[in-house]
């Protein structure tokens, strides 16, 4: 049988795993590690976005993380009309 087949009819737990996921523990005590973010909400007041100082490749970026796909094989001009329409329409 090989390590593996044997961990699991043991039901070993391998040291690597366990320090990583079980909590620190001191003598009597349980230390609660926070990794949630420091904040979740948005800016109040985002900055608009400029896209007139935008590459075609950060253009095409934006525009599927909102949602539209954009041919980078048009003008910058038409692009950003076609984001500018999309965003107007949402």
């Amino acid at each position: 049988m090989t390590r593996f087949t044997d961990l699991l009819s043991t039901g070993e737990v391998h040291s690597a795993y366990e320090s990583a996921t079980a909590p620190k523990t001191t003598q009597q005590t349980t230390v609660d590690i926070d990794n949630s973010p420091a904040s979740v909400e948005d800016p109040v007041n985002p900055e608009p976005l400029d896209f007139t100082t935008m590459s075609k490749l950060q253009l095409e970026t934006y525009g599927r993380a909102i949602g539209i796909e954009l041919d980078r094989r048009h003008s910058r001009k038409r692009l950003i009309r076609e984001l500018e329409q999309f965003i107007s329409n949402r």
